[in-house]
């Protein structure tokens, strides 16, 4: 019975999804006298609010030579402030039955608290604190670097496959700062300096390159009182900030690279397309694409490289579109005894198949309400609302993209998924990559 109710209630979703009704999510705006950008959707269904700061900052932002910066801040803005000692963001959260957590982008770091709502106001304090008043000293810089240096192994170096990711991302671009990829570098925190770590809070840690937004169970009136008590009183400096320009070219032939890692057991392959920022007519349709080659067992990916062929362990293919340029990468861990040229070649052959003819009415179906039933139920929590929001201002440049962003998915046809894949992948310049163990 569990199962039947199970999928009945699939059914329903998906029935939802293609008739194209979704939600809105229903927002307010205004932007306080210091540049702080508030956002704030009201909804009573439980006692609780999503707290989200999206600070325009990301790895693309790190001086050269000093990857990871924004990644270290994602640390470093948890220790203490002018009247909060280390790690007390923590005791006023998860002591009251809430979460916090932050994660670093390459366009943006987003700090998120989830907390019982009677709290609110202590936590727009909190922020306020961090925006404004954060701690940046000898002591907190050499500690949370230290911990981002043991990321850095336990992430890239120790994993088989770790530092695959990482020589896709530096591969992948050749001048715009995307190139460095956002964790890091060892080399490159070791050399910084404290006041390096200063200049860089100074510049990006500020009001008029922050958005807040608060979803959940609150009252406009107050909400907006404490917002201006808290966070509207945090100086605005009057320093410009300096903005990535996405220089990077388009890529006049392809390129390749042979890359090694510690302990690989199976060799790997990788292919990576530029593809337009996120606000191009075409960013819907490659993601759409994507999840055609590679969304479940029933993927094309899949039943080509893995099931049919047996010559992948594992295959996917993922359209990273970003504020800037983003990127395509279609990749695999080749089957034991299988060669590298074939696992190339067989990523290439389905994804010129997919240029070749239009996809299924079932395919394209299929991929859509992935795509729609993923996000549909991230917006059912107050920390979802917020983060489609969030995304919306910061990668999209435009807040109502998050009540018109799932229409689009939903509109791609066949010909829109064929015609990208053939302007973009086939007649695109890509950068190859074979991932294999190191000598010994």
């Amino acid at each position: 019975m569990l199962v039947r109710r199970f999928s009945i209630a699939l059914l329903v979703l998906a029935a939802s999804v293609s008739a194209a009704t979704f939600p809105p999510i229903n927002y307010r705006h205004r932007t306080l006298a210091n540049g702080l950008e508030v956002y704030s959707i009201e909804d009573h269904a439980t006692p609780t609010v999503a707290i989200n700061v999206w600070y325009r900052v990301g790895s693309k932002n790190d001086p050269e030579g000093r990857s990871g910066f924004a990644h270290l801040f994602e640390h470093i803005m948890f220790k203490a402030t002018a009247h909060m000692k280390p790690e007390m963001l923590d005791r006023l959260t998860e002591d009251v039955g809430g979460a916090n957590n932050a994660y670093t982008h390459p366009d943006r770091t987003v700090y998120y608290e989830i907390i019982p709502s009677n709290y609110l106001q202590t936590l727009l304090w909190a922020e306020g604190e961090r925006m404004g008043s954060l701690t940046v000293d000898e002591a907190n810089f050499k500690s949370e670097r230290d911990v981002v240096k043991e990321e850095f192994r336990f992430r890239v170096l120790a994993p088989s496959y770790g530092r695959l990711g990482y020589a896709i991302t530096k591969d992948s671009y050749a001048v715009h700062p995307y190139r460095r990829p956002g964790i890091g570098s060892i080399e490159e925190l070791d050399a910084a300096t404290l006041a390096d770590v200063q200049v860089f809070h100074a510049t990006y840690y500020r009001p008029d390159n922050a958005v807040l937004i608060v979803a959940g169970d609150l009252d406009p009136k107050q909400f907006d009182a404490w917002v201006d008590r808290y966070l509207g009183s945090v100086p605005r400096p009057s320093t410009p900030i300096p903005r990535v320009a996405d220089g990077e070219p388009a890529r006049a032939e392809g390129k390749h690279f042979d890359e090694h890692g510690a302990n690989v057991p199976l060799p790997a392959v990788a292919l990576t397309w530029l593809i337009p920022n996120a606000r191009s007519d075409d960013s819907e349709p490659l993601e759409v694409a994507a999840t055609i080659l590679s969304a479940g067992d029933s993927s094309r990916l899949y039943q080509s490289l893995v099931y049919k062929k047996q010559l992948a362990q594992s295959a996917s293919a993922n359209a990273e579109t970003r504020e800037d340029t983003g990127l395509f990468t279609a990749r695999a861990v080749m089957a034991s005894g299988k060669k590298t040229d074939d696992g190339m070649a067989a990523l290439r052959e389905e994804i010129t198949a997919l240029a070749a003819k239009p996809v299924t009415a079932a395919e394209l179906d299929k991929a859509k309400n992935l795509i729609i039933t993923s996000a549909l139920r991230e917006r059912e929590t107050n920390d979802g609302k917020a983060g489609a929001l969030g995304e919306a201002i910061t990668q999209y440049h435009d807040a109502t993209y998050v009540n018109r962003g799932l229409g689009r998915l939903q509109a791609v046809t066949a010909a829109d998924v064929q015609r990208v894949v053939k302007k973009y992948l086939v007649d695109g310049k890509a950068v190859t990559i074979t991932y294999t163990s190191e000598a010994k």
